[in-house]
């Protein structure tokens, strides 16, 4: 299967599986469904096997919890994916954390908190010529 094809079937299964979030946790107390995002998907070559990364936001105490309820319900991933999509294999899916978005999160908070002087002037850079006379 050709890569352009594989990513085109990681989009759409990225897709899939962050709608089917809300359906799944319908009615799941401990489970927040808006505080996961699914950041990629991986399909192996043979189609079998998909490694989702998802992000959780907001409950960072409780993100081994919220990786074992989405290990418990992938047959349920896979079934409603199984459903709505016509596919020669319903691969069997793989939930693992992504902790870039929160490391982005992270560097962009340091940034907004740098003392950095405002000012409209722009500094004169010295040249070569100018920087050997002295």
């Amino acid at each position: 299967m050709g890569v352009d094809r594989i990513e085109r079937l990681n989009a759409l299964l990225r897709r899939e599986i962050g709608e089917a979030m809300f359906r799944v946790f319908a009615g799941d107390t401990v489970i927040d469904p808006g505080a996961i995002t699914v950041t990629d998907v991986r399909v192996a070559h043979n189609l079998r096997n998909a490694t989702v990364r998802v992000s959780i936001f907001g409950h960072e105490n409780e993100r081994g919890t919220y990786l074992k309820k989405l290990a418990v319900k992938a047959r349920e991933f896979q079934r409603l994916i199984n459903r709505d999509l016509t596919m020669k294999y319903t691969p069997q899916l793989h939930f693992s954390l992504d902790t870039s978005l929160a490391k982005g999160d992270h560097v962009l908070d340091v940034l907004s908190h740098l003392d950095i002087p405002e000012s409209d002037e722009v500094p004169e850079l010295e040249t070569g010529s100018e920087a050997d006379e002295t």
